[in-house]
């Protein structure tokens, strides 16, 4: 990995998310460690503390589901504006948080990815793949909506900031897929983004998956952001999240993805999302998240402390 200094961003939005709670995860990634982890690795830190948005603006849209526009909205130009800036002077780490946030970090990283003339790429790992747009969300959480929006989907104009640098659906891969809504399936059959869902994983393993995609990345010289959603890993490893679906990553699936990514020395910002502390066990996905993170900045599994809960 890239030995740029690590800039920490608390970015508490909870407003996204179908439930209370995410707003506590920034200072639940603090009390776990995360700065002191990447220091022990040899990291400069830079702590930002956290984002709070501008004013909300007036808007509203016609499906009358969804739930907190404008401070999402809000949200998402704050953090973009955050992220772009950021990239400028390291690795990016956002402390979420709901999903929402990949919004604005997706947008503001691709931007500056655009200015150095650089090939933007995301590795989403999620069990949801957040393809909604605002017009097929039934739920009415904007959490998702991210991926839709950050690759230039129709129905954001008027609505969300102006997406000056859409994404490139395929420099997307999703790994972990395991619940999609009928609106998002037939928006992704033409999408033209790479899906691995669980059956995928057991059926292949997460190495020539990972690797396949990390060559592409490699050979466009191209900037790598991972986007880390908690409920990618199985809910009885990783309870601390309002979205849990079964059948999730195992402990040593999820691990192997970070070191894989550590020694490809490609990831140069990262999404940590959807923790909720008020549905931990004693911090229990928190430390988990801490550890994966020290994985993917160069941790060992010889040098991995034993924890007791």
């Amino acid at each position: 990995m890239t030995r740029r200094p690590c800039v920490l961003l608390g970015a508490p939005v909870q407003e996204g998310a179908g439930r209370l709670g995410c707003d506590m995860g920034p200072s639940a990634f603090r009390t776990a460690g995360l700065a002191g982890a990447l220091r022990d690795l040899g990291y400069t830190v830079e702590d930002r503390g956290n984002l709070t948005p501008g004013p909300c603006r007036d808007v509203s849209h016609g499906n009358s589901a969804i739930k907190f526009l404008p401070e999402v909205v809000a949200w998402t130009e704050t953090i973009a504006k955050a992220a772009y800036e950021a990239s400028g002077d390291g690795m990016p780490i956002f402390l979420g948080g709901d999903h929402s946030l990949s919004a604005g970090s997706m947008t503001g990283l691709s931007r500056r990815a655009a200015e150095e003339e650089r090939e933007f790429f995301v590795l989403w790992l999620d069990s949801h793949p957040d393809f909604h747009t605002l017009e097929t969300t039934q739920s009415g959480n904007l959490h998702g909506v991210p991926m839709a929006y950050a690759t230039g989907r129709e129905g954001f104009d008027g609505y969300f900031p102006a997406n000056s640098v859409p994404v490139r659906p395929e420099n997307v891969c999703m790994m972990g897929i395991r619940s999609v809504d009928s609106a998002e399936r037939a928006a992704l059959a033409t999408a033209g983004v790479t899906i691995h869902d669980m059956r995928s994983i057991d059926e292949n393993g997460v190495v020539p998956l990972l690797d396949a995609f990390l060559k592409r990345v490699e050979t466009a010289k191209g900037r790598l952001h991972v986007s880390f959603d908690v409920d990618f890993i199985d809910p009885n490893v990783a309870p601390g999240v309002g979205t849990t679906v079964p059948g999730g990553a195992t402990f040593r699936e999820a691990h192997l993805i970070m070191e894989i990514l550590h020694d490809s020395g490609l990831v140069s910002s990262l999404d940590l999302v959807e923790l909720n502390p008020f549905l931990d066990e004693r911090g229990r996905t928190a430390l988990l998240m801490v550890d994966l993170v020290a994985s993917l900045m160069g941790r060992r599994v010889l040098d991995r402390p034993t924890r007791s809960f």
